[in-house]
């Protein structure tokens, strides 16, 4: 039964896709907010981001600022088509980048780094702006539930995004070390929760977090670098490279995770609603 639902979701998806393309991205983008606003709660309820908000004690516009994650969801489900355009810098003009100049400097030492980030926005334009400025990376993926559709996603990750994916897991570990020894970067989302990991505060909870990004930069010496997109102006974006962080290598796996939450935690709260406040990121 589950595989008829995947089948018939792959057509409607195949279908959308097919629109998309016809009309073009600006329209598409906007369309996407009207489907995400209208039957995104269908598939994710406003109740659920309501209460993430309340557990982190985000108390104003609850209401509205669902309705814009349902929205903005929709956005990115509507732009995936365009991310080849993207890629081909068809669509250059609709990002601006800031700290282009980071990335230039870690090419220029020979450096190898650490991204991390969240699912904000149209969050895999972070990896393909990256590899486009010529650093080599690996981005870490998790894979779709639906068997059908997550083929299509891969494909266009691998030609259109990174190159080299990573699938989350304990394989993946595996694959992100030799990554790093061969001279790569990484990119990670460190925003979702995970089987394995430690319980660190997250907006004043506990949340179980990975310490990938904190091991690795402890025994590889690699720099650690934020990075963060912002939509602006419903179709036009921002992304910001921070400078790499200096960690002390005095500093813990627990404490460097503690503290690239609180990183996270100011991503978060610069535009609340571009946030994934539908993930259950507190469950035990």
């Amino acid at each position: 039964m589950k595989k008829i639902f995947y089948l018939l979701e792959f057509i409607i998806i195949k279908i959308l896709f097919i629109l998309f393309q016809l009309i073009g991205y600006q329209l598409s983008s906007n369309l996407g907010f009207f489907i995400g606003r209208l039957i995104g709660p269908i598939f994710r309820s406003k109740k659920i981001i309501v209460q993430n908000l309340e557990k982190a004690n985000i108390q104003q516009n609850q209401l509205k600022i669902a309705t814009n994650v349902l929205g903005n969801y929709g956005r990115i489900f509507a732009e995936y088509v365009y991310l080849k355009k993207f890629r081909n810098n068809e669509l250059k003009k609709f990002i601006s980048i800031d700290g282009l100049e980071n990335l230039e400097k870690l090419k220029k030492n020979n450096k190898k780094a650490v991204f991390i980030s969240g699912h904000f926005n149209n969050f895999e334009l972070m990896a393909m702006e990256i590899e486009k400025a010529g650093i080599e990376l690996a981005a870490i993926y998790r894979p779709l539930n639906n068997i059908f559709l997550n083929k299509t996603m891969e494909k266009i990750r691998k030609e259109n995004i990174c190159k080299n994916q990573i699938k989350k897991g304990r394989a993946g570990s595996r694959e992100i070390i030799r990554n790093l020894i061969e001279g790569k970067s990484i990119a990670l989302m460190i925003d979702q929760r995970v089987r394995e990991g430690e319980k660190v505060n997250f907006f004043n909870n506990l949340a179980t977090t990975t310490t990938i990004p904190a091991q690795l930069i402890k025994k590889y010496n690699c720099e650690l670098i934020p990075i963060y997109i912002e939509r602006k102006k419903s179709n036009y974006f921002k992304i910001y490279i921070s400078k790499p962080i200096k960690i002390s290598k005095t500093k813990s796996t627990l404490e460097i995770t503690k503290f690239l939450n609180k990183v996270l935690e100011k991503m978060i709260l610069k535009n609340i609603d571009q946030w994934i406040w539908t993930h259950d990121r507190w469950k035990s």
